[in-house]
């Protein structure tokens, strides 16, 4: 199918890559009328696309996914052909402390949204999982038919949510995609995550809590790649089938924090080493030939793709201090604090 003259509901469109996903869209395909539901929880952030917000092409509406009868109704308001299903809890540290949020968001969210598909018709329905579901991968890379092995609550119940969706393709027919993204990184990413926590926290001299040796190895993906790779799959990927993207960019966890760093021009001195976090994964790695088949391909890949998307990354970071600063304070301090053990002073008092 082309994504022209359509409506396309994007579920958890406030929050990172679903922001950067409805921006995409929005200025790729003129066409295309965008509905965003998100619940708004702390990663949530209607300042994310502000910038459309009074569009006759973007219609926001405040809801849950677990909500059957208000994603019932949408479906009867606007009539999606398509559906991208973002939603979810996807914080690992906080899935091993309230692992019960995971649960209802990504697997029964999900399960609320395949059964609005299958009963009011869609085109096409893309679920959003992680290479996280395969587990840990000493050598070689996984294939989409290698078995799931989660090892932490949220990779569990996203790939409860993967499977879901398949079985719906197998048991209903619902023309559903399943897509496996390496860790993605770009504008809009909660401070949370390990780049946008370090790329801050480096800007105000904080100390950068790298969990154990920081030899943890991930593929990082550009999120305007990632993007791009869900539009090309709604337009060429076969129904039924899951596919891996991967950006081609497997770095060490202690890699990042120093080419943070260098860019930044700071000094190690500020990596704090940490205790390592229970069910710690040692190594991600996706195979990408299935995806590269059909004709898709990062653009930000290899060592000069990856440094200038790190680059204009971290420069979004320090240009933008009035999106940052206000979610770095008060509830998440606290938490920053409890979870890692170290003290950080409140981006207000910078």
């Amino acid at each position: 199918m082309k994504l022209t003259d359509q409506t396309i509901l994007v579920t958890g469109g406030c929050g990172f890559i679903g922001s950067n996903f409805v921006h995409y869209l929005y200025n790729k395909y003129p066409d295309l009328t965008i509905v965003n539901i998100d619940k708004l929880t702390y990663a949530g952030n209607p300042e994310n696309l502000k910038d459309i917000e009074s569009s006759e092409r973007y219609h926001f509406v405040k809801g849950s996914i677990c909500d059957a009868k208000q994603v019932s109704d949408i479906f009867v308001e606007y009539h999606p052909d398509i559906l991208v299903n973002f939603a979810a809890e996807s914080h690992v540290d906080r899935s091993i402390g309230n692992p019960d949020d995971f649960i209802d968001t990504d697997v029964y969210g999900a399960y609320t949204l395949l059964e609005a598909a299958r009963k009011q018709g869609i085109e096409k329905f893309i679920q959003i999982s992680t290479d996280e579901v395969y587990g840990s991968i000493e050598d070689g890379k996984f294939s989409e038919i290698d078995p799931l092995m989660p090892r932490n609550p949220y990779s569990a119940s996203k790939a409860g949510a993967d499977r879901l969706a398949y079985s719906y393709s197998q048991t209903y027919d619902l023309p559903v995609i399943v897509t496996r993204a390496s860790n993605n990184f770009g504008p809009y990413q909660y401070p949370e995550k390990l780049i946008p926590l370090f790329v801050t926290n480096a800007i105000d001299d904080q100390p950068l809590p790298l969990y154990g040796d920081g030899k943890n190895v991930r593929d990082w993906l550009y999120v305007e790649d990632h993007c791009d790779a869900i539009a090309f799959l709604i337009e060429n990927g076969e129904d039924g089938e899951t596919y891996n993207i991967g950006g081609g960019n497997e770095r060490q966890n202690i890699e990042i924090t120093q080419g943070i760093l260098n860019i930044l021009g700071k000094d190690d001195s500020l990596i704090q080493p940490v205790k390592d976090r229970p069910g710690h994964d040692r190594r991600y790695a996706l195979d990408t030939q299935k995806l590269a088949s059909l004709g898709w391909t990062p653009a930000h890949s290899g060592k000069d793709g990856f440094e200038a998307a790190l680059k204009t990354t971290i420069q979004w970071y320090q240009n933008r201090e009035e999106w940052w600063r206000p979610l770095k304070s008060g509830e998440f301090l606290e938490y920053y604090k409890n979870h890692y053990q170290m003290d950080l002073k409140s981006s207000t008092e910078q």
